[in-house]
């Protein structure tokens, strides 16, 4: 105990970051869930106990995963994936159906999100697979492409459900960690003019998609309350318009009342922009900054130690937390089309919040591996 203690306290800045976001995100679930518990569950209570719950859940999770070393995540790596591309599969034949996409397996107490724990393991196994090969992929024409290919079958499986957001994260990850390992350029245009096609033509035949995309760039051409395509980012952009600088007052604002559907989940920062105003939202664009400073730093402390897998893990982790983070702040303030995707560490959700404390967990093993590998090396114990 007190060795995972000594690990999460090792970087203070990370773990700082980290308590404001977890304390932040449940005082705005609550906020913006207490009248949907009093309507459905007659107890205004229920996601404010369960998001607890999920915290608490993350934490222990975190906890165990701090005492495991990183060698044997290197070595688990391609099973991890093998495991999650089940998931998938499983997913799609026993999953939970919300809101017309099968992305859910019930636990009964709480839903888990298979594609929360397939970003995580995709971090492990292209870190990984890269530290194998790093020679053939800087050498190679061809090296980009295997580890792509299995990438595209977990891809297919999500568009199945369908979650395209997810796919667009992991693949962003993939992409990013194999550029930093020293990836031909040339290659990644090829695949980026690839993956930009198929995304095309994904949102030109798929009508959903297609009616999420015009409501994005015009949402008041159809904003009917409760069906037209453009309501939900309508009141989004409400909610920023009424926070102003400073807000209404947490637990004061209107939109979370049957106006802004997710309030709690997806669109949880626009609830924190109308009760927080332009100072709330500046707070938390800060502290995701702060954390994906922090991911990076680790990383490049690892690169310094000789640990490379673990570098390429916090720099995944990093591309994993900023790009989500900011794909969901996009989608709120209207800057982007709308996607599944949640506030990292902040949205209600269980399986999400889990995940999530289980990759910071990571971050805290990476950044303490490394500081001792560099305290060991006089030589290096400066650069720390």
């Amino acid at each position: 105990m007190k060795a995972i203690i000594q690990r999460f306290g090792s970087d203070t800045t990370l773990l700082t970051v980290c308590i404001s976001l977890l304390v932040m995100g449940y005082m705005m679930v609550a906020s913006a869930s207490l009248h949907l518990g009093t309507r459905f569950f007659d107890n205004a209570f229920h996601y404010p106990i369960r998001q607890m719950i999920h915290i608490v859940l993350g934490i222990i999770s975190a906890s165990v995963i701090v005492s495991v070393d990183m060698e044997f995540w290197k070595k688990s790596s391609s099973w991890l994936f093998i495991v999650g591309l089940v998931l998938l599969v499983l997913v799609l034949l026993v999953g939970v159906k919300v809101n017309g996409s099968t992305r859910w397996l019930s636990l009964g107490f709480m839903r888990i999100q298979v594609s929360e724990i397939v970003k995580l393991v995709s971090v492990l196994y292209i870190a990984s697979y890269v530290t194998r090969y790093q020679d053939n992929i800087r050498k190679s024409n061809y090296a980009l492409f295997k580890p792509l290919g299995l990438f595209s079958i977990a891809g297919l499986l999500l568009l199945l459900e369908p979650d395209f957001g997810s796919v667009v994260v992991i693949f962003t990850i993939a992409m990013g960690i194999m550029f930093l390992s020293g990836a031909r350029l040339w290659q990644f245009f090829i695949v980026l003019l690839t993956l930009g096609g198929l995304a095309s033509m994904l949102v030109y035949f798929s009508p959903y998609r297609w009616m999420r995309m015009t409501s994005f760039i015009d949402p008041w051409n159809d904003g009917d309350k409760g069906l037209g395509s453009g309501f939900q980012l309508i009141q989004a952009l409400i909610s920023f318009g009424r926070g102003e600088w400073f807000g209404v007052g947490i637990g004061n604002g209107l939109q979370k009342l049957f106006y802004l559907p997710e309030g709690h989940t997806d669109f949880l920062f626009s609830v924190i922009a109308e009760e927080s105003g332009l100072f709330g939202v500046t707070v938390i664009i800060v502290l995701f900054s702060l954390l994906v400073w922090r991911a990076f730093a680790i990383a490049s402390h690892a690169e310094k130690a000789n640990q490379d897998f673990s570098a390429l893990v916090a720099y995944g982790l990093g591309i994993w937390f900023g790009f989500q983070a900011f794909v969901n702040m996009g989608v709120n303030m209207g800057l982007l089309p709308t996607k599944g995707l949640t506030l990292p560490l902040m949205s209600y959700g269980g399986g999400s919040m889990i995940i999530m404390c289980s990759a910071l967990a990571l971050l805290f093993r990476i950044q303490s591996e490394a500081q001792l590998a560099l305290a060991s090396t006089p030589r290096r114990k400066r650069q720390w």
